[in-house]
């Protein structure tokens, strides 16, 4: 959580938006750029083995020629690895289909009913599972403004 956000006291429903807080899993687990690297595709598992990945690169959006730097890591996911047929299957955990689709979809917000439309999974089951004591890989309500 971004210090000088106040939690909501609001209980979250299935139309409640959650995203992946990058601040809350940074501070909390100073493995994430692993986790992340878990994600790849076999083929960049493979050829990112030995490096770290740590440096940002410059990435050139196609439509616009835009340069922005961006973390190497997520620019290999969401630039290759998301689009591969095998990156959400029906076998993976609620927690991990979730985290995938924020991955996928560039963070962008969606609520327990959209995630289950995407994921396949009851969104009660993923309403219960993000609101529980746990907080489960960063993945958060929308901070309430």
């Amino acid at each position: 959580m971004t210090i000088g956000k106040k939690p909501s006291l609001i209980k979250p429903t299935i139309n409640t938006p959650f995203y992946i807080d990058f601040d809350w899993w940074k501070s909390h687990d100073h493995n994430w750029r692993v986790y992340l690297r878990s994600f790849m595709c076999l083929p960049h598992q493979k050829e990112y083995f030995e490096q770290q990945l740590i440096e940002p690169i410059d990435a050139v959006d196609p439509h616009t020629g835009e340069v922005t730097i961006v973390d190497a890591v997520e620019y290999i996911l969401l630039s290759h690895c998301v689009k591969q047929d095998d990156f959400l299957t029906d076998y993976t955990t609620i927690v991990n289909s979730v985290f995938r689709v924020f991955i996928s979809n560039n963070n962008s917000p969606l609520s327990p009913a959209q995630l289950s439309s995407i994921t396949g999974k009851p969104a009660e089951t993923i309403l219960r599972t993000l609101t529980g004591v746990q907080v489960y890989k960063g993945i958060r309500p929308v901070p309430v403004k």
